[in-house]
């Protein structure tokens, strides 16, 4: 089956908004796709790290768009450059720490989908591209987490 998404339109769904010092995007979400996947897209700036942390519910594929990322896979590290791609299953701790001085953007698939909605409930819209990231509370976000079977298993990584 072959479905046409409009590519990047600007819809109120896929506006930007911050979450922990970077910005984020829905761009696909899980309700045009029968909830099978999600397509988010980050972009943080350098040194920019979550905890280490578990999904149970979904997998993901990071894909980087510009910058240099090190994603964190159980044991494994992955240096990736633009147009590489790392994979983290679920049920396995991961996070990423982007390295490179002008920030990093990276697309993100979830599969399957809905933990986008976890994203947005914790994000802060973005009034202007030039605006700074507001104050963030980690503990109410780590709080939140635990109805999308998402737990923090460690800190973030650092550079």
């Amino acid at each position: 089956m072959i479905r046409n998404f409009p590519a990047f339109e600007p819809t109120p769904e896929r506006e930007p908004f911050w979450f922990l010092g970077g910005q984020a995007r829905v761009l696909l979400p899980g309700s045009a796709t029968g909830n099978a996947m999600s397509l988010m897209e980050f972009s943080d700036p350098v040194g920019h790290a979550p905890p280490q942390h578990v999904h149970e519910n979904e997998e993901e594929l990071w894909f980087v768009l510009d910058g240099e990322v090190s994603f964190f896979v159980g044991d494994e590290r992955h240096d990736l450059t633009p147009g590489q791609v790392a994979y983290g299953p679920r049920g396995v701790p991961h996070s990423y720490l982007v390295r490179s001085g002008e920030g990093a953007r990276i697309a993100v698939v979830f599969s399957p989908a809905l933990i986008e909605e976890w994203f947005k409930a914790n994000g802060t819209p973005v009034a202007e591209a030039r605006d700074h990231p507001p104050a963030f509370d980690l503990a109410a976000v780590v709080g939140s987490a635990e109805a999308f079977r998402l737990r923090v298993t460690g800190p973030p990584p650092t550079l």
